[in-house]
């Protein structure tokens, strides 16, 4: 074989094994918590949490509140409602984070922004529940996620998102 020969086929598989350890490296997954607001004292324009929201919201801080390691969130957004603050304020508190406020109005362009500025992290997600399934989906792609009954304070999903790959949504009650 002439050295030639043997010089390319050698960069050529230098450059398959610098393209293949890339894809490796690059090959991460955001996974996003996508929630509801906690239970609401009433049915007023922007309503605070009820006793029984705020002890929902303290139950994030001890299902999330990890400051490293295992179960840390990187980011928490939230819709301007009162409600929507206030359930992701004491978790926000534990970790040290400033919840982004971001319209609740377009779920699609919410779920894009929280992919490209938090990949490969963990973020949570506080919406409403005409957005949340919205936010499920656009996240994952699926177009069969439940819609939310106007009562349903407890359902949380857990999504997945790879760069390569397809999305894993898992629903769950908290």
């Amino acid at each position: 074989m002439p050295v030639w020969l043997t010089g390319i086929a050698a960069f050529a598989l230098f450059g398959v094994a610098v393209l293949a350890m890339l894809m490796w490296f690059t090959a991460n997954s955001t996974t996003v918590i996508v929630i509801r607001h906690a239970e609401k004292e009433s049915v007023e324009p922007d309503p605070a949490l009820s006793e029984a929201g705020q002890a929902r919201a303290m139950l994030l801080v001890r299902m999330f509140g990890a400051v490293r390691g295992t179960g840390h969130l990187d980011a928490i957004y939230t819709s301007p409602a009162l409600r929507n603050r206030q359930t992701a304020a004491p978790l926000a508190a534990r970790l040290g984070l400033t919840p982004i406020v971001a319209p609740a109005d377009n779920p699609k362009a919410l779920a894009h922004r929280a992919l490209s500025d938090n990949s490969g992290k963990r973020v949570m997600i506080v919406g409403h529940s005409n957005t949340v399934p919205e936010l499920v989906a656009a996240l994952s792609g699926q177009d069969d996620i439940p819609k939310m009954d106007e009562h349903d304070f407890g359902t949380m999903y857990i999504v997945t998102v790879p760069r390569i790959g397809s999305a894993n949504v898992l629903r769950l009650s908290y």
